[in-house]
């Protein structure tokens, strides 16, 4: 007998449902309603490519999990500097974020404020959405 299970709009077979699950190498850290988000996750799936979602609003983000993102990059580029969270910041704040400690206590306060989604993948994490990036990390 043949089960299908609807994952996305494609039906797979139970068999297939597994292999998807224990091959998921990658997660995906955003926020489900960010439209970067929705075109990195839309990317991903016409791609046929696995992934783990993790929601900041709902789980938001450790302080090792930080930590792990800036030995790959520097915390200036998880800071997300051109959105409505960081402008929406007062002078004040703004001025605190000054090195790695006082952005990591300033992402984890407002995960809004970092840049999405972030990747962490076999190959090497990505922020944000770059389609070569895509191609080249996820691929």
């Amino acid at each position: 007998m043949s089960d299908f299970i609807a994952y996305g709009l494609l039906p797979i077979t139970y068999s297939h449902f597994l292999l998807f699950i224990f091959e998921i190498t990658m997660k995906v850290y955003g926020i489900k309603n960010c439209n970067t988000v929705k075109k990195a996750l839309d990317w991903l799936s016409t791609h046929g490519i696995a992934y783990e979602f993790q929601d900041f609003k709902k789980v938001g983000v450790s302080e090792s999990t930080l930590k792990s993102w800036e030995k790959e990059v520097s915390w200036e580029t998880l800071v997300n500097k051109k959105g409505t969270t960081w402008k929406s910041l007062s002078n004040e704040e703004k001025e605190a974020v000054v090195d790695e400690k006082t952005a990591n206590k300033l992402m984890q306060a407002k995960t809004s404020v970092i840049k999405r989604p972030v990747i962490e993948s076999p190959k090497g994490l990505i922020v944000g959405f770059d389609e070569h990036a895509y191609e080249t990390k996820l691929k």
